[in-house]
């Protein structure tokens, strides 16, 4: 975008957001943060990055369309994590109203990977009804839908210390997967040429490796010996994370991952083996 007015980015200050404002600082451009708190520590580091802050709830509503006002465009982000999937939806429509009463030039709302496809996924299912509201709107906007995210690996350090690296799906299945470094390249690249994504859903994966290759290459980062042990993602206690699993090993994301790369190449796609490189330590 050529305007020097700030892009306002929701969750700055957790994975996805906060990769997404190091790309667009990476970048160039203004970056004004929305947090729930303005005096906390993150807040401070972001603020010491150059970083405007702006107070507001996705949740309640509250601050959004005063933090979109005068922005050049939004990346916005919806969970069901900390109230359901009713919640998220909710705030769907919160940020809609916001950004429709600011008159947001361009929104990119971060979704995920094959909820347009029936998944039964509940969170899958919420963030495509939130991306239905948007179409029916006239904002300009563009949905990015990551696939499974490499991080989610670091929650299992303690295992993988052990040996061991549990996985809720097959292990010879591949998932498709993406580093939060190259999610926040993709959606910087699309504030940089927004005419060219309007209307667009862009499914996006860096990398599909097995859970068997996953654990042999952190078991070389690492210098040891990793298995990955499946087991039934019936066990999960959270429904939503169950059906999630059940569904990666069975039908799984559907990310062209060729023709992706091909179209955008200047992300530099990370591959699991160099994400686990810099990410898994010693």
């Amino acid at each position: 975008m050529s305007d020097s007015s700030p892009v306002v980015v929701i969750g700055a200050t957790g994975g996805q957001g906060g990769a997404v404002v190091d790309a667009l600082l990476e970048a160039g451009f203004g970056v004004r943060a929305l947090v729930r708190d303005a005096v906390s520590s993150k807040a401070a580091t972001l603020a010491g990055r150059g970083v405007e802050i702006a107070v507001g709830d996705v949740v309640s509503g509250i601050g959004l369309a005063d933090a979109f006002t005068g922005a050049s465009g939004v990346f916005a982000m919806t969970t069901p994590f900390e109230s359901g999937v009713s919640a998220e939806i909710a705030q769907g429509r919160a940020l809609i109203e916001a950004a429709t009463s600011a008159s947001v030039p361009y929104l990119v709302f971060s979704s995920v990977a094959s909820a347009d496809r029936g998944t039964g996924v509940p969170h899958f299912d919420s963030k495509f009804e939130v991306e239905q509201m948007l179409a029916a709107t006239d904002i300009r906007h563009t949905v990015v839908a990551p696939a499974y995210f490499y991080d989610n690996l670091l929650a299992s350090s303690d295992a993988l210390a052990a040996g061991v690296m549990p996985i809720a799906m097959p292990a010879d299945k591949p998932l498709q997967q993406l580093s939060r470094r190259d999610l926040g390249r993709f959606v910087a690249g699309l504030f940089a040429t927004p005419d060219d994504h309007v209307g667009e859903r862009i499914e996006i994966a860096s990398d599909q490796p097995t859970p068997n290759e996953m654990a042999r290459i952190a078991g070389e980062v690492l210098g040891t010996r990793v298995i990955a042990e499946s087991y039934d993602p019936e066990r999960i206690p959270s429904p939503d994370m169950s059906a999630m699993f059940a569904f990666l090993g069975d039908r799984g994301y559907e990310v062209d991952i060729p023709a992706l790369h091909a179209r955008f190449p200047d992300v530099g796609w990370q591959s699991f083996a160099n994400w686990a490189a810099e990410a898994l330590h010693r």
